[in-house]
Protein backbone atom coordinates (compact mmCIF):
# COMPACT_ATOMS: atom_id res chain seq x y z
CA UNK A 1 0.00 0.00 0.00
CA UNK A 2 1.57 3.39 -0.76
CA UNK A 3 2.23 6.21 1.92
CA UNK A 4 0.09 9.34 0.68
CA UNK A 5 1.58 12.01 -0.46
CA UNK A 6 -1.26 14.95 -0.78
CA UNK A 7 -1.30 15.41 2.87
CA UNK A 8 0.51 17.69 4.94
CA UNK A 9 3.41 15.54 6.18
CA UNK A 10 5.43 15.08 3.21
CA UNK A 11 7.51 11.54 3.19
CA UNK A 12 10.73 11.63 2.12
CA UNK A 13 12.08 8.24 2.91
CA UNK A 14 9.35 5.30 3.46
CA UNK A 15 8.83 2.36 4.60
CA UNK A 16 5.77 0.85 2.87
CA UNK A 17 5.98 -2.54 4.03
CA UNK A 18 5.78 -1.87 7.64
CA UNK A 19 2.67 -3.64 8.06
CA UNK A 20 5.35 -7.18 7.34
CA UNK A 21 6.98 -6.29 10.12
CA UNK A 22 5.24 -4.76 12.85
CA UNK A 23 6.52 -6.77 16.14
CA UNK A 24 3.82 -9.22 17.21
CA UNK A 25 0.92 -7.56 14.94
CA UNK A 26 3.21 -8.38 11.80
CA UNK A 27 1.10 -8.92 8.65
CA UNK A 28 -2.37 -8.30 10.25
CA UNK A 29 -1.58 -4.54 11.62
CA UNK A 30 -2.97 -1.54 10.81
CA UNK A 31 0.18 0.35 10.60
CA UNK A 32 0.99 -0.21 6.94
CA UNK A 33 4.29 2.39 6.53
CA UNK A 34 6.93 4.64 8.67
CA UNK A 35 7.77 7.57 7.22
CA UNK A 36 10.58 10.51 7.26
CA UNK A 37 10.33 13.62 6.17
CA UNK A 38 8.77 17.10 5.88
CA UNK A 39 6.62 18.29 9.02
CA UNK A 40 3.26 19.08 8.50
CA UNK A 41 3.56 21.66 11.14
CA UNK A 42 6.66 23.09 9.10
CA UNK A 43 5.82 27.09 9.00
CA UNK A 44 7.37 29.14 6.12
CA UNK A 45 11.08 29.44 6.14
CA UNK A 46 11.25 26.52 8.74
CA UNK A 47 11.38 23.08 7.94
CA UNK A 48 11.24 20.34 10.45
CA UNK A 49 12.25 16.42 9.99
CA UNK A 50 9.81 14.61 11.40
CA UNK A 51 8.90 10.36 11.65
CA UNK A 52 5.38 9.37 11.21
CA UNK A 53 3.67 5.78 11.29
CA UNK A 54 0.78 5.71 8.94
CA UNK A 55 -2.20 3.83 9.70
CA UNK A 56 -5.26 2.36 7.36
CA UNK A 57 -8.20 1.32 8.81
CA UNK A 58 -8.89 -0.89 5.66
CA UNK A 59 -10.98 2.07 4.05
CA UNK A 60 -9.24 5.24 4.56
CA UNK A 61 -6.00 6.33 6.37
CA UNK A 62 -6.43 7.18 9.93
CA UNK A 63 -6.00 10.08 12.12
CA UNK A 64 -4.41 7.88 14.96
CA UNK A 65 -1.54 7.89 12.61
CA UNK A 66 1.32 9.64 14.42
CA UNK A 67 3.98 11.99 13.65
CA UNK A 68 6.79 13.07 15.78
CA UNK A 69 9.83 15.15 15.34
CA UNK A 70 12.94 12.99 14.95
CA UNK A 71 14.85 14.17 18.30
CA UNK A 72 11.49 12.81 20.02
CA UNK A 73 11.80 9.41 17.77
CA UNK A 74 16.17 9.12 19.45
CA UNK A 75 14.45 9.96 22.67
CA UNK A 76 11.99 7.18 23.02
CA UNK A 77 15.28 5.12 21.45
CA UNK A 78 17.03 6.45 24.93
CA UNK A 79 14.22 5.68 27.35
CA UNK A 80 13.36 2.01 25.86
CA UNK A 81 17.56 1.56 26.10
CA UNK A 82 17.80 2.57 29.41
CA UNK A 83 14.40 0.93 30.42
CA UNK A 84 15.52 -2.35 29.04
CA UNK A 85 18.88 -2.10 31.12
CA UNK A 86 16.89 -1.22 34.18
CA UNK A 87 14.89 -4.29 33.76
CA UNK A 88 17.97 -6.78 33.35
CA UNK A 89 18.86 -5.80 37.10
CA UNK A 90 15.22 -5.36 38.09
CA UNK A 91 15.01 -8.86 39.97
CA UNK A 92 17.06 -8.19 42.71
CA UNK A 93 14.44 -5.80 43.98
CA UNK A 94 10.86 -7.09 45.24
CA UNK A 95 9.00 -4.62 43.67
CA UNK A 96 11.09 -4.77 40.53
CA UNK A 97 12.35 -0.95 41.60
CA UNK A 98 13.05 0.47 44.82
CA UNK A 99 10.46 2.19 46.10
CA UNK A 100 12.25 4.50 48.44
CA UNK A 101 14.27 5.53 45.11
CA UNK A 102 12.27 5.39 41.91
CA UNK A 103 14.36 7.42 39.61
CA UNK A 104 16.27 5.00 37.54
CA UNK A 105 18.74 7.75 35.75
CA UNK A 106 19.05 10.72 34.63
CA UNK A 107 20.23 11.17 31.19
CA UNK A 108 22.17 14.49 29.98
CA UNK A 109 20.73 16.26 26.94
CA UNK A 110 21.12 19.78 25.98
CA UNK A 111 22.06 20.81 29.48
CA UNK A 112 19.91 19.43 31.47
CA UNK A 113 18.85 15.85 32.10
CA UNK A 114 15.66 13.19 31.09
CA UNK A 115 14.95 11.87 33.86
CA UNK A 116 13.78 8.41 34.06
CA UNK A 117 11.57 7.04 36.95
CA UNK A 118 8.94 4.22 37.74
CA UNK A 119 5.44 5.98 38.02
CA UNK A 120 5.01 5.78 41.55
CA UNK A 121 1.46 8.25 40.85
CA UNK A 122 0.48 4.66 39.01
CA UNK A 123 -2.12 3.15 41.78
CA UNK A 124 -1.40 0.06 40.13
CA UNK A 125 2.08 0.53 39.85
CA UNK A 126 3.07 -3.02 41.31
CA UNK A 127 0.67 -5.04 39.15
CA UNK A 128 1.82 -3.12 35.75
CA UNK A 129 5.38 -2.94 36.29
CA UNK A 130 5.23 -6.95 36.76
CA UNK A 131 2.89 -7.24 33.75
CA UNK A 132 5.13 -4.50 31.37
CA UNK A 133 8.51 -6.94 32.37
CA UNK A 134 6.77 -9.76 31.37
CA UNK A 135 5.80 -8.21 27.91
CA UNK A 136 9.66 -7.03 27.38
CA UNK A 137 10.32 -11.05 28.49
CA UNK A 138 7.68 -12.20 26.10
CA UNK A 139 9.10 -9.66 23.45
CA UNK A 140 12.75 -10.21 23.79
CA UNK A 141 13.57 -11.51 20.57
CA UNK A 142 11.55 -8.91 18.38
CA UNK A 143 13.17 -6.32 20.48
CA UNK A 144 17.07 -7.94 20.37
CA UNK A 145 16.63 -8.26 16.89
CA UNK A 146 15.55 -4.41 16.23
CA UNK A 147 18.66 -3.09 18.74
CA UNK A 148 21.48 -5.70 17.05
CA UNK A 149 20.20 -3.52 13.73
CA UNK A 150 20.35 -0.05 15.64
CA UNK A 151 23.20 -0.94 17.06
CA UNK A 152 25.14 -1.99 13.75
CA UNK A 153 24.06 1.25 12.23
CA UNK A 154 24.96 3.08 14.91
CA UNK A 155 28.65 1.51 14.81
CA UNK A 156 28.44 2.00 10.59
CA UNK A 157 27.72 5.79 11.58
CA UNK A 158 30.93 6.02 13.45
CA UNK A 159 28.99 5.95 16.88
Amino acid sequence: MKIPTTLKHKPVLVSENYENVDGRYAHHSDAKGLSLGLAQWNDRGRVDISAKVWRYTGEKWSRQSEELPLHRVLDLAILVGRGLQHFREAYRYKDLYDPEQPVIDRIGLQGDAMTLAVCTDNDRIQEDIRLFSQALSEDGELIGERLSTLSRILKELGY
